[in-house]
């Protein structure tokens, strides 16, 4: 016999005695089972939904991603599935990290905004650049005439509609959270 068959030979003996341990680690679960069957048969006759298969929580657990575990599977309100403490804890502290982002970006876009017109009007006073205020005083009355134009059919998309309609419903069913996400919110805009 050659090195090349012998190894062939022995991972077949070792793929064997995997498949006979996997088999017998199944055996013994329906051994189990049955035996767990035949002691619920003799307390007062097992019922068909009574013969389930038990199911390991800490298995099940621990083949769930991260978010699963956190929110659950239900998509329903969170004071279903949250006391009210806990829901005030996370609607304050993500509202006040919302909160506090807004406020930062909020000085930098208001910064860059105002820094941004004032470096204009040096380079106007200066004569680096000529701005024709005519035509800035003709787009502006454009933008005013198509803002009251769509403001006066205020009728909304049916797409935006839904939206809203899904919005106000989430905030009727987590009242609290949205409580404590608007306080948040508030503290992190102040700080």
């Amino acid at each position: 016999m050659g090195e090349e068959e012998e190894e062939v030979l022995v991972s077949r003996v070792q793929l064997r005695s995997c498949a006979s341990l996997i088999r017998q680690q199944q055996e013994a679960k329906r051994r189990r089972w049955a035996r767990q069957r035949a002691r619920g048969m003799a307390a007062g006759g097992a019922k068909k939904e009574d013969s389930c298969e038990v199911l390991d929580l800490a298995e099940y657990t621990k083949n769930q991603p991260w978010w699963r575990k956190l929110f659950g599977r239900s998509s329903g309100s969170s004071a279903e599935k949250y006391n009210v403490a806990t829901q005030l804890v996370i609607g304050g502290v993500t509202g006040w990290c919302t909160g506090f982002i807004f406020q930062k970006v909020g000085k930098l876009a208001a910064t860059a905004v105002g820094g941004g017109f004032f470096l204009l009007q040096i380079a106007n006073h200066t004569g680096y650049i000529k701005v024709d205020w005519k035509l800035v005083e003709q787009d502006v009355s454009k933008a005013k005439e198509q803002l009251k134009f769509q403001s006066s059919g205020s009728k909304l998309s049916p797409e935006v509609k839904s939206r809203v309609d899904e919005v106000i419903t989430f905030l009727k069913k987590n009242v609290i959270l949205t409580g404590g996400f608007a306080g948040g919110f508030l503290l992190g805009m102040s700080s």
